[in-house]
């Protein structure tokens, strides 16, 4: 089973820093909402935040996150607008030690590896976000089933 089945967005080929941090950020304010809440607010989302552009967004100030927490196009959680800046800011650092930050995610031995560094270094991303971030952005993942067992959840 795919996580497309559950409404997860297409996989996309990656080809800049701007495309993971998009993909992370609906990763992280999908949690505990539907695919369909989001994916309808996206192209706020996309405009609010300069088009992903991760080194705009790594340097948004207060004031910032203030126009974003009252713009009534996207999803108004401050503390996921908070996390999406931070993250902005991991990835551009990691970009820089590893050469690109695909780079950074195939470092890792293997799948569990990834998804653990991914929770310590990023904000509000769980193991499922980690899964559906990896898996949008084509990274390796295990079958959609077999994770969600390996978590304790119930099958559908």
């Amino acid at each position: 089973m795919s996580p497309r089945q559950y409404g997860a967005p297409q996989q996309i080929d990656a080809t800049r820093l701007g495309d993971y941090l998009e993909v992370m950020t609906k990763s992280v304010f999908q949690a505990g909402m539907s695919w369909d809440v989001v994916n309808t607010k996206w192209p706020g989302f996309q405009k609010a935040f300069d088009g992903f552009d991760a080194e705009r967004v790594a340097e948004y100030t207060p004031d910032d996150i203030d126009r974003l927490a009252a713009d009534k196009d996207i999803i108004r959680n401050v503390r996921k607008i908070e996390a999406t800046v931070r993250n902005a800011q991991t990835m551009l650092e990691l970009e820089a030690e590893y050469g690109s930050f695909r780079a950074y995610l195939q470092s890792h031995r293997d799948f569990e590896a990834t998804v653990k560094d991914l929770r310590e270094r990023f904000s509000f991303l769980g193991d499922f976000g980690a899964y559906i971030f990896l898996y949008i952005v084509k990274e390796p993942v295990p079958d959609y089933r077999a994770f969600r067992a390996s978590r304790g959840e119930p099958q559908k």
